[in-house]
């Protein structure tokens, strides 16, 4: 077995000298030994779950595992590396190459002629390029080998679509504050591989702050666990932790955060769609996760740009200024100082009346720009600042609005293909009210002023 799975714990070399290594941490002392210590994925694991009942029949296909960290997937992989009557190797994308994966592919291939079959895992498969993935592809179609890979990247970017095709993709969710409890706790007791030896006492509000400090991810809940009783005080022989000493030794949140993966667009997503259902406490909030995990601040106000014409348009003109006030902000102060000025154009735009009426006729028009045929610009609309434009009949025919009673005249602005065609259709929302009222009424006198023409 590759050595991504040797014990951490083994102070021997290999000639059986004791090296006396340190301990290794508490998160990998306390990995589950069996399905049944795996806490938080009794969806996938529980008995008679399918991933369950394929591992207990050693008949596991290719798959992808996939989950936040801290979730449970190596772990998953080294229990089923000790299920398994087939060769399991495993290695990780962070340091096997191309010729590593071709070396184990011809070993597997060398196996299934013998009638032994492999179990490939893969750790952080994403890490893998695309030549790197399409290297297994061949092995997986011929059945020399059983993909096992984990990602914390949304696999449909990540993982090659062949690949993928071929595989089951199971999700592992992220530990709830109960299940991060109960690990913390079995630890807290262990006395073989945790700190029970220690008898640390735990007040049950510091327990309940490390859980959620941890952010789903039971490793680095143990991990938080074991810096705050390596630095509680020992009055009468054993660590005491309580809130203060948790909340001095933690000191602040590290938000789970990749700007350039799924969880960017995520949270953005989420911004995006409280502002757009007019909520005010849910977009604060999103944008908060946002800045406060290190997003660039400029890539937000161009979002909350975007939403001001997209999702509120004319129903509240003032919308854009805002959120182009707030962009203008975070240039002349920077952050953290502007965290106030989006979060001001962020709760106005969700407290905004809402049209996505702009937004849908430009798309219309240019679905008519681009799939229409492209007629000339009519005469009556084009300048003729020469004398043979003017014998051309450029700008024959043009009414000059302002000479028309309200500024309007009956002329048709459209190629002829499209005239009578609508792309902008005002909502009866805030200021869309007032503009549709004007369109309406503009559209009567035109009528009236053509059918007197005629």
């Amino acid at each position: 077995m590759n050595g991504l799975f040797d014990d951490a714990d083994d102070p021997r070399d290999g000639d059986g000298s004791d090296l006396r290594v340190p301990p290794a941490p508490l998160a990998e002392r306390m990995r589950p030994r069996t399905l049944d210590e795996i806490e938080g994925q009794e969806a996938l694991l529980a008995p008679g779950r399918p991933l369950r009942e394929a591992i207990a029949r050693d008949a596991l296909q290719s798959a992808i595992l996939w989950g936040p960290p801290g979730t449970g997937k190596t772990t998953l992989a080294r229990l089923i590396a000790d299920a398994t009557a087939a060769d399991f190797v495993a290695f990780s994308a962070v340091l096997a190459g191309i010729k590593d994966i071709k070396d184990v592919m011809a070993a597997a291939e060398r196996r299934r002629r013998a009638g032994r079959r492999t179990i490939v895992f893969v750790d952080e498969i994403h890490r893998f390029n695309k030549a790197q993935q399409d290297a297994f592809l061949p092995r997986v179609e011929a059945g020399d080998i059983v993909l096992i890979g984990a990602t914390t990247e949304n696999p449909s970017f990540e993982v090659n679509a062949a690949l993928l095709s071929r595989s089951k993709v199971f999700v592992l969710k992220p530990l709830d504050e109960a299940a991060i409890t109960r690990i913390l706790q079995r630890a807290l007791t262990d006395t073989e591989r945790g700190l029970g030896a220690l008898a640390p006492e735990i007040t049950d509000d510091a327990l309940g702050i490390l859980a959620r400090f941890s952010d789903g991810d039971a490793r680095q809940a143990l991990n938080l666990l074991q810096l705050v009783v390596a630095a509680a005080p020992q009055p009468v022989g054993h660590p005491k932790v309580d809130l203060a000493l948790v909340q001095e030794t933690l000191q602040r949140k590290t938000l789970r955060y990749d700007k350039s993966g799924e969880e960017h667009f995520n949270l953005m997503s989420a911004l995006h769609k409280s502002m757009r259902n007019s909520d005010p406490d849910a977009a604060v909030y999103w944008l908060a996760r946002m800045l406060e995990a290190g997003e660039d601040p400029m890539y937000v106000a161009r979002r909350l740009v975007r939403f001001a014409s997209e999702d509120v348009g004319n129903a509240d003109p003032q919308a854009l200024m805002v959120a182009m006030a707030a962009r203008d902000a975070l240039h002349f102060i920077g952050m953290p100082e502007s965290n106030a000025a989006l979060a001001q154009s962020a709760i106005y735009l969700a407290t905004a009346p809402k049209s996505n009426a702009v937004y849908l006729a430009y798309g219309a028009a240019a679905d008519a720009a681009t799939q229409d045929v492209a007629e000339p610009v009519p005469m009556h609309l084009r300048n003729a600042p020469t004398r043979l434009m003017k014998s051309l009949d450029y700008g024959k025919g043009y009414q000059y609005a302002h000479d028309a009673p309200d500024a309007v005249a009956a002329m048709d602005c459209l190629p002829e293909r499209l005239q009578g065609r609508e792309f902008y259709t005002p909502t009866e929302r805030g200021f869309e009210k007032e503009l549709k009222r004007r369109l309406d009424g503009w559209k009567d006198l035109k009528r009236k002023r053509r059918g007197q023409d005629g």
